[in-house]
């Protein structure tokens, strides 16, 4: 269950992020703008921002069995559609179904995971849901573009559509039908709401100052440290690499040092962007940066969710929901910043 519940993270971070990867391919394709594809980003990131705690409230009661396929079905029908598709605006809508279908996944899919476990090994279960998230990054974003750079970028939707199928199948198949409520997750064991708090502030902030400038990297990379085109995929699977590690080496210590796991994580993001603002015109320095900003996107996200499973001042999955908005919020703000600046500073 929890191996199904990792493919599903993955693919609904692959499709968030993909067009990050095929943004020249996308603009070129359907003659937009490279700010109007970075705006797949920003209008998923204000849907799920915007949708989150209201979802997550109107589906409390439901199932959790019933919510994770039908996420999954929307998120399988959405990607074809994507793919079939040869307008913007059509795949724009199907971006936002697909979003609206994530906004209650990364609600739904804590609580349900961490619930199958004992509380002393928690942290350790939101670490496994992190790598899978963080595996976009290493293998479903430099993949996807790379596919997308020889088939076209229709086909990555396609291959995420059947990996969603595959996991909508298992979940449908293995995952108990009770009332989520009687989850072991369903409250936090320390309930807080200054802190609740602050952990949204935290992932707000964090994630805005990321996205201004990681959704436009492959242009940063291209325009300013003098990669090909055809070494972005490779730039970008370093980034992942350094994701998967940065959330490999914080999972085991999210139960013992949670104030820690996620103030390092943010530090390191902030290092890495000034980095690349100072450093960026070299190659070497370049993909150093590169990679301390990769471990610290994942980390960001995944000592978050641990917070906000400890100290939720009520349901975990409204919290949750919250701290999801939060994020996407950052994400949606940071394109939408990155694209307002990148044709007046570059």
């Amino acid at each position: 269950m929890v191996a199904a519940l990792m493919l599903a993270a993955f693919t609904f971070n692959t499709t968030e992020n993909l067009p990050i990867g095929v943004l020249e391919l996308i603009s070129d394709d359907l003659k937009v703008s490279l700010s109007a594809v970075g705006g797949l980003v920003t209008g998923y990131g204000v849907t799920v921002a915007v949708v989150s705690l209201p979802i997550a409230h109107a589906t409390r009661a439901m199932p959790r069995r019933h919510v994770l396929t039908a996420l999954l079905g929307a998120l399988v029908v959405a990607s074809l559609v994507s793919a079939a598709g040869s307008s913007y605006w059509l795949l724009l809508v199907a971006r936002m179904v697909t979003a609206l279908a994530q906004a209650l996944f990364w609600a739904v899919m804590g609580p349900v995971a961490v619930g199958l476990f004992p509380r002393r090994v928690r942290g350790r279960v939101i670490g496994l849901l992190s790598v899978a998230g963080s595996l976009a990054l290493v293998l479903g974003i430099p993949a996807g573009t790379w596919l997308g750079q020889q088939r076209g970028w229709q086909v990555p939707l396609v291959v995420l559509a059947g990996l969603g199928a595959v996991s909508l199948v298992v979940i449908a198949a293995l995952l108990p039908t009770s009332r989520p409520e009687e989850g072991a997750a369903a409250y936090g064991p320390e309930p807080d709401v200054r802190r609740f708090g602050a952990v949204l502030a935290t992932t707000a902030l964090s994630v805005t100052g990321a996205f201004a400038g990681y959704t436009y990297i492959v242009k940063f990379l291209g325009d300013v440290s003098g990669f090909s085109t055809a070494s972005v995929s490779t730039l970008l699977m370093v980034a992942g690499v350094a994701g998967v590690l940065g959330v490999t080496v914080t999972g085991p210590l999210l139960d013992r040092f949670p104030r820690a796991t996620l103030a390092v994580p943010v530090a390191t993001q902030t290092l890495g962007m000034l980095g690349l603002y100072a450093l960026g015109g070299g190659r070497a320095a370049a993909v150093a940066m590169l990679a301390l900003l990769g471990a610290s996107l994942g980390p960001v996200f995944m000592a978050a969710q641990a917070r906000v499973l400890q100290s939720a001042p009520g349901r975990t999955e409204i919290a949750l929901a919250a701290n999801s908005g939060a994020y996407n919020a950052g994400v949606a703000l940071g394109a939408l910043l990155g694209g307002a600046l990148l044709p007046v500073v570059g």
